[in-house]
């Protein structure tokens, strides 16, 4: 029953915290109290629910009766009360104790307020500052961590304050060093949406000044993320014209190793080309859908785009599974070796490369109907770029990164299982530089088929690996169309050494 009370106590104080802030008259009345007990409640229950007590506190502060300016602060919160004059600006210092219009020793955060809020003298201009704990900033940082673990609220009572000519400026001041991999980037707590915006906010950084300043154009909720380094607006036109010049380059030598693979008859009776096939098939799917993916996000049929949303995570999905059966097949090649026949093995190759994704889609639209659609590439700003593909931000995360990081984690092991018989094989060999560039063409191909280079992802954090990881990815189907015709060639030269040899053997014919 212990543990029955606790959960009941913690849900009542969370509960007392939000009723109290919801009302105005006990706000009034005891605005620190409230403060108190949010600043008690911010360290239980989750974001959602953190969202709605913050809400709450900054609705209870603008219905605070207030005469000039009253400064106040409990726990992790400091809160200031203004009443506003409509013909001056208004610069606002805090630290983690306390706030005023004047200079604080060692402050942490400094607001401009322009004039032109839309105030008037019977309306009160509240600044509220929330310091989360260190589990919180990582957590409920969204797309990032929470610089410093400080939220900054702004508003003005009775009024919402939004397309501000003057912006408002935040700076906050500094307390650690962020690293060449990393930026800061100014958002907005959305409270309609229950997630941070950067719409409306302009980052002022650069990386050999001691503050960060986020000039915005209305007033709600300000935090710093910390976010991994996005490319240049020059890098990204660049890395786009890449992407464009190397899937199109892709799907035309995935055509023409199709077209190889129909037109030789060794190639189709062989069950290794038939695995490759298989894949190559997937990846002009992929292909396929990616790059008109952005030009019909722009359009406005949102049929079209749940189409193209659902097509292209179908053969993404569908890609890695390839990818992962033809980590298997090369097990069986290369491990078990004998008695490796298997009834009907390509079918069953098919109905797991062809299925599995099959399934995986239809749950997520079972799930939820709305999971496909338009979606930003950038989710902290979405005016950007944008494509078709999955809206829901958990179905995209468990069904994409999910697979990618298992099958990225499997061929890994078949990759280094095939060193391993490379260099078993080479054993008591003379080794020369034929049969080195031999194996190291062999392990560039096998590592193309398995995809390998998509963990180039994870290690992307530098402009120099997004650049890296962009051209091997973007040029994966032309890499497998040189695979065949390196293939095509070997066997060709096979035949040729075997033709050779039987009329050596057979010798002059006797008349």
């Amino acid at each position: 029953m212990t543990w029955c009370l606790h959960w009941w106590l913690v849900q009542f104080l969370i509960c007392h915290a939000m009723t109290c802030n919801a009302d105005a008259e006990e706000i009034s009345a005891d605005p620190r109290h409230c403060m108190e007990d949010v600043s008690t409640n911010l360290t239980k229950g989750d974001f959602q629910n953190f969202i709605k007590v913050i809400d709450s506190l900054q609705k209870g502060l603008e219905n605070t009766n207030v005469m000039g300016t009253t400064s106040m602060s409990a726990g992790n919160l400091v809160a200031l009360l203004n009443k506003a004059n409509p013909s001056t600006s208004l610069k606002i210092h805090a630290n983690n104790n306390e706030a005023k219009l004047e200079a604080v020793s060692n402050s942490k955060v400094i607001v401009q307020l322009p004039k032109g809020l839309g105030a008037g003298p019977t309306n009160t201009v509240v600044f509220c500052m929330v310091i989360l704990n260190e589990q919180n900033r990582l957590t409920w940082g969204g797309p990032g961590l929470i610089y410093d673990g400080r939220l900054v609220g702004l508003s003005v009572s009775g009024t919402p304050v939004s397309g501000l000519q003057e912006c408002v400026n935040i700076t906050i001041n500094m307390t650690t060093t962020i690293n060449e991999t990393q930026e800061p980037m100014c958002v907005f707590l959305n409270f309609t949406t229950k997630n941070y915006s950067s719409e409306g906010c302009q980052t002022l950084w650069e990386r050999d000044q001691t503050y960060i300043t986020c000039s915005c154009d209305h007033l709600t909720y300000f935090t710093v993320l910390i976010v991994n380094s996005s490319p240049s607006p020059s890098n990204q036109k660049i890395l786009s014209y890449i992407t464009l010049i190397g899937c199109s380059l892709s799907l035309f030598g995935l055509s023409i190793a199709v077209l190889l693979f129909i037109t030789h008859k060794k190639f189709r009776a062989d069950v290794s080309m038939k695995v490759h096939i298989s894949l190559v098939f997937a990846l002009i799917l992929l292909n396929v859908h990616f790059l008109p993916s952005e030009m019909v996000a722009a359009l406005s049929s949102n049929s079209l785009c749940v189409y193209m949303a659902l097509a292209l995570h179908y053969s993404l999905l569908a890609t890695f599974s390839w990818m992962a059966l033809e980590g298997f097949h090369l097990y069986l090649l290369l491990v078990r070796v004998f008695n490796i026949y298997i009834r009907r093995y390509l079918l069953k190759l098919s109905v797991v490369g062809w299925g599995v994704p099959a399934v995986i889609v239809s749950l997520v639209v079972i799930i939820d109907q709305t999971a496909y659609g338009y979606t930003p590439v950038d989710s902290s700003n979405p005016n950007g770029t944008a494509i078709c593909y999955v809206t829901n931000t958990t179905a995209m995360m468990v069904t994409t990164m999910g697979m990618i990081c298992l099958v990225f984690l499997f061929n890994v092991i078949m990759l280094g299982v095939t060193v391993r018989r490379l260099i078993s094989l080479r054993q008591g060999q003379e080794t020369n530089r034929s049969s080195t560039t031999k194996d190291i063409f062999t392990l560039l191909g096998i590592s193309t088929l398995l995809g390998i280079t998509w963990g180039v992802g994870f290690f992307s954090v530098t402009t120099a690996g997004q650049y890296v990881f962009c051209i091997l990815n973007s040029l994966q189907g032309f890499l497998i169309f040189l695979w065949f015709v390196m293939s095509l060639r070997k066997a060709q030269k096979a035949a040729a050494e075997i033709r050779n040899d039987t009329q050596t053997t057979s010798g002059p014919k006797s008349k």
